[in-house]
């Protein structure tokens, strides 16, 4: 099969297309023939060698993906289902690639473009999980630290939809486009406090920037903070949450429920860009805004477009 790989640590240059040989899936498992794959912050670390997790070399990048089921090691699926999951979250990687084996997954709804399906699961399964640590539900409200990125937006779409009230930080080119996920968008910052309208019941920190001290200021307790990317977490009496690698229960029933809100237009996958090519996609994850969810096209197996966005070469 095609796979972009890299054999190298370094920047996304290291990225090549390659013939590799295909992975098959195994008890509970499925295995795709991709369609479309997202690229997620940790595929970056991973790349530039700056995982947490020791990675062997030859790698295949990417966690989430989306495609047509050809082997199924489980009942339940059937061979020709259209899905959209992630692959096991202790590899950390293989979706880039004509196939990929999924350790979970969901029903593609039918009207949910390749593109968004294939940029979903894993920032579906992050953003479930911190909800429901923060117990987000009908009219409570949530400020979300770092709105506009891949994980923070899908956050945004995922509370809006459980009834609650949501404040989104973002920096100045962003805040058309919080807004335009339903949020009410607050300049990023020092300062919070000054700056977000009313109270706040539940904080969640995606963007790992220093912000913890504000975020338990304006909830009031450690208890209503949540953070996705800073590690001094505890030192602040605030909750770190990284999922089944930290040995936490997961969100993954989330993917289900995100396929249902879709089905009722009440929950998008916001994607920036579509690409042919992994490296350009992994250049352009590190520079310039974020808005949303980056996609690489599945090497090797020609364009899939089903809506209008932007393809990069």
């Amino acid at each position: 099969m095609f796979a972009a790989r890299f054999e190298r640590f370094g920047p996304p240059g290291v990225l090549s297309v390659g013939d590799l040989p295909e992975p098959h899936a195994g008890p509970g498992q499925v295995r795709i023939r991709v369609h479309a794959a997202g690229v997620s912050p940790v595929d970056l670390a991973i790349r530039a060698g700056k995982s947490r997790s020791p990675i062997p070399l030859l790698h295949i990048p990417g966690v989430d993906a989306a495609g047509v089921v050809d082997e199924a090691e489980i009942d339940g699926v059937a061979i020709g289902d259209e899905v959209f999951g992630a692959v096991d979250l202790a590899r950390l990687g293989g979706a880039t690639a004509e196939f990929a084996v999924l350790a979970f997954w969901a029903a593609k709804p039918p009207s949910m473009p390749w593109e968004q399906a294939g940029a979903a699961a894993s920032g579906i399964e992050t953003a479930t999980r911190a909800l429901d640590l923060l117990d987000v539900r009908p009219g409570s409200t949530l400020l979300i630290d770092g709105a506009s990125g891949g994980v923070g937006s899908l956050a945004v779409g995922l509370a809006l939809a459980r009834g609650a009230r949501v404040h989104g930080t973002a920096a100045p080119g962003n805040q058309e486009f919080v807004a335009g996920l339903g949020a009410t968008p607050v300049p990023y910052g020092p300062g919070l406090r000054e700056r977000v309208p009313g109270p706040v019941d539940a904080a969640l920190d995606v963007a790992g920037k220093g912000s913890l001290p504000e975020l338990v200021a304006l909830t009031g307790a450690p208890s209503s903070v949540v953070t996705l990317a800073d590690f001094s977490g505890p030192e602040h009496g605030v909750r770190l949450s990284v999922g089944a690698l930290g040995g936490e229960p997961d969100g993954r029933h989330g993917l289900a429920v995100a396929a249902r809100l879709f089905t009722e237009g009440s929950f998008r996958v916001p994607v920036q860009e579509v690409f042919e090519d992994a490296a350009a996609a992994h250049a352009a994850a590190e520079h310039g805004p974020r808005r949303g969810k980056l996609v690489v096209l599945s090497p090797g197996s020609g364009p899939r477009r089903t809506t209008p966005t932007t393809r990069s070469r």
